[in-house]
């Protein structure tokens, strides 16, 4: 048995068998076949080469016009190697002898080409490594177009294990029967994260060598919860997760009695909770667990789902209207598409950023290509006739963002006025305060807008000057240090002066132990995943606010995010509120 240890990025524990992702290159799953499919299977292989050749012989031709021959050359070079009946031999007979799907053979036996070309000392002889490299990759993708497998082949019982995920990848293999994920990379609040938690996915991030560690149909744990990754479990650890996971059913349905109750503490304040949502499915769970509207709908993940293509002001207004529909009288906060950092497609920059989470993002992406997102900011005026709808704008640094932003609205309105499309011209414009400059002008920005939205995930990661998924320094990533909790009571403070409402969405306000604190710096809504909410309301329902108002007080003046953490600790304790408690887990392992 070997245990590894990571951080606990979507709670939950799932038993079952690993699938292996390498950290560089295409997917490839092993698929064990009967030896009936195999003639079939041989078959796919070399309808797969007829086809790959045809593509390198279009790639070559058009080089050899567009490029010159030299480099036509190297299309030939691969053409060589993809009809060599020694190469397609070794594969043909690892698919025999291994009763395995082709893409499996092909990546194998190419990687074995691969390193024996590698150990060659004549320098021009070891490039061929290269030339058999993307021949395999030209291969697979066209065997991933005749009849390929399904990941979904598998069982219910499979365990992506893998360097790293995109979120259009966790969407994919989420909805395709994967139970967990165990990565390499990503972080807390990493979107691939968010995605696992929406899809109420079990995930541990930052385990060093698990794609190394772990081999294809290994029996696997993955606890989320405790960020804990248990491989060829005994059958006595087998027995204690099973236990764990019992435990978990058990204290969600203890919780299931609340989510038709109101969130009033002891002493009659009410806070809102909404949901945090990315995929229009989840709406229905935010329903179900009770949510008091939708107060941060992610809508690049429309995007995100449809790479590369842009999603339509059709797609939009469609998705827009779903939610509005299921969640009715309840409000709708959409955050316009917060593409860039690692979720921006490269073709819709003009060039390559060396640091692109503090590059072309969010609201300044916005501005900076109009014609990308007005079919956006049309979908939401036009959806805004049909329920609440709300316009969040992320990112924002600076007054003139917002004064330009709406700009474009006023535009927006007047195109569809001409139009004659039904729209909500009076739609309510908020921003996410999620960095310092913004927090720190909050009083300003606070006279323009109808509403705040603290995103703690990045404002602590720009405060902290943190990648929120770099494991290296994750440690530093700290909710209630002082700074950020400063900033919190600042933002408050001046939404309450002009008039507007706040509300707080990252993960900070999805932690029972922060709620506490959280209310007593003047949130009254709070927007987490939907099935947080029930454990939030328990928090909200067994406090007594006043009894928190010298301790608020404290935890401002306490130098250290430790301190904090400590104080809130023994304030739990001293105060008998066990329900903070009981809801807690374990955020690391």
């Amino acid at each position: 048995m070997q245990v590894l240890e990571g951080m606990a990025g979507a709670p939950g524990v799932a038993i079952g068998r690993a699938i292996c992702i390498g950290g560089e290159r295409d997917e490839v799953y092993r698929f064990p076949l009967p030896e009936t499919q195999i003639d079939a299977e041989i078959e796919r292989l070399y309808a797969a080469k007829d086809q790959a050749v045809k593509d390198l012989e279009t790639t070559r031709d058009r080089a050899a016009t567009q490029l010159g021959r030299e480099l036509a050359a190297i299309f030939e070079a691969h053409l060589l190697v993809l009809v060599d009946p020694q190469f397609l031999g070794a594969i043909e007979s690892r698919i025999r002898s291994d009763l395995v799907n082709a893409e499996w053979a092909v990546d194998r036996t190419s990687k074995e080409l691969q390193d024996r070309f590698e150990t060659l000392e004549v320098e021009h002889l070891r490039a061929r490594s290269e030339d058999v490299r993307d021949v395999a990759r030209h291969l697979i993708r066209a065997l991933a177009g005749i009849a390929h497998h399904e990941i979904s082949e598998l069982g219910g019982d499979a365990v992506i294990v893998a360097y790293d995920l995109t979120p259009s990848e966790a969407v994919r293999l989420g909805r395709e029967r994967v139970i967990a994920f165990a990565l390499e990379r990503g972080g807390l609040t990493s979107h691939t994260t968010i995605i696992a938690r929406s899809l109420n996915i079990p995930l541990v991030a930052g385990l060093a060598g698990v794609s190394e560690a772990a081999t294809d149909a290994d029996p696997v744990i993955v606890d989320g919860s405790r960020g804990r990754v248990v491989l060829h479990p005994t059958a006595a650890a087998l027995a204690e997760y099973e236990a764990i996971r019992h435990q978990r059913e058990q204290r969600e349905r203890a919780f299931s009695h609340i989510r038709s109750l109101p969130a009033v503490t002891r002493d009659g304040v009410a806070v809102d909770l909404l949901a945090n949502i990315d995929l229009p499915e989840e709406i229905h769970d935010a329903v179900r667990f009770g949510a008091q509207g939708v107060g941060l709908y992610r809508s690049e993940f429309l995007f995100i789902e449809r790479s590369p293509e842009l999603p339509t002001e059709e797609d939009h207004l469609a998705t827009y209207q779903q939610l509005l529909d299921v969640i009715r009288p309840h409000p709708v906060v959409v955050r316009t598409f917060d593409l860039g950092g690692r979720k921006l497609a490269r073709e819709m920059l003009e060039s390559a950023e060396e640091n692109p989470v503090l590059g072309l993002r969010g609201i300044r992406l916005t501005l900076a290509r109009p014609d990308i997102f007005r079919s956006q900011i049309r979908a939401l005026c036009r959806a805004g006739a049909y329920g609440d709808l709300r316009i969040m704008l992320p990112l924002v640094s600076s007054l003139e963002e917002v004064l330009r932003f709406k700009e474009i609205f006023r535009d927006v309105v007047a195109e569809l006025e001409a139009e004659g499309l039904e729209h909500n011209p009076q739609l309510k414009i908020g921003v996410m305060i999620e960095v310092p400059s913004a927090a720190m002008i909050a009083d300003t920005l606070a006279r323009e807008v109808d509403f705040f939205s603290i995103g703690t995930n990045d404002l602590i990661q720009y405060s902290m000057a943190v990648d929120r998924s770099n494991e290296q320094v994750s440690y530093l990533y700290r909710p209630v240090h002082p700074a950020i909790l400063r900033m919190i009571r600042f933002t408050v403070e001046s939404a309450d002066a002009a008039g507007i409402p706040v509300s707080l969405c990252g993960e900070m306000g999805a932690d029972p132990r922060f709620t506490p604190l959280l209310a007593a710096l003047g949130l009254r809504s709070l927007s987490v995943t939907p099935r947080v909410i029930p454990e939030v309301k328990g928090v909200i329902r067994g406090l007594a606010l006043g009894d928190w108002e010298e301790a608020r007080e404290t935890c401002l003046m306490l130098s250290t995010a430790g301190e904090v953490e400590s104080y809130l600790a023994s304030r739990i304790a001293e105060t008998g509120f066990q329900e903070a408690q009981e809801v807690s887990e374990p955020v690391s392992g």
